[in-house]
């Protein structure tokens, strides 16, 4: 099967990306709007450099049209904290992912304990094992999408010390939550490629 993108409507090609671009990390963005936590997950965000140390978020809106949360206050705050989801976590995840009033804070509403790290970044989710506290770098213009894609600059890190293996190799060993197509799923296992000859 060969198909054109230019055929396809937008809810076919998501379907294409989604389910053939496997697995894709999912994490909560957590941002603050009048004292409020905003807390949601996302799995259309990848790694982009390590000079600068950078994320991109691809941020869609509500289905009024009008911004989700997430992006209203990341570019109105600069600021966002991404906490990564383990397996013990992944109810509380999806509960999250439905739309609230933008006053109405998801934290609260599924109980998901957070703590503060950082004085002048959003909280993290307390149970996360890892978390990265980001700044507004670049906001990317898509012309003619929906689809706000952000640029975030990694400021600072959490790790639970558990899951450092190795500490003057910076080995880090997570068992984490990812996006298959529709479902979630764990990689826990690891192959290596056979040494070529």
């Amino acid at each position: 099967m060969i198909l054109e993108f230019k055929k396809i409507d937008p809810l076919q090609r998501y379907k294409i990306m989604s389910q053939t671009v496997i697995p894709r990390p999912i994490a909560w963005i957590a941002t603050e709007d009048k004292n409020c936590i905003n807390i949601a997950p996302f799995s259309y965000f990848i790694p982009l450099s390590s000079k600068p140390p950078t994320l991109i978020v691809s941020i869609g809106h509500k289905k009024d049209g009008s911004q989700k949360d997430t992006l209203r206050n990341i570019l109105n705050n600069k600021k966002c904290t991404i906490s990564f989801v383990s397996t013990n976590l992944l109810n509380k995840m999806h509960c999250s992912s439905k739309e609230l009033n933008s006053q109405i804070s998801e934290a609260a509403i599924c109980d998901i304990k957070m703590k503060k790290i950082f004085e002048d970044f959003p909280p993290m989710v307390e149970k996360s094992p890892s978390a990265f506290f980001c700044t507004l770098f670049q906001v990317v213009e898509l012309k003619g999408s929906k689809t706000i894609p952000l640029i975030l600059k990694i400021e600072n890190y959490f790790l639970e010390d558990r899951f450092l293996k190795d500490k003057e190799k910076l080995h880090i060993d997570l068992d984490l939550i990812a996006r298959v197509g529709k479902e979630y799923a764990i990689c826990k296992d690891k192959i290596a490629p056979k040494e070529i000859i």
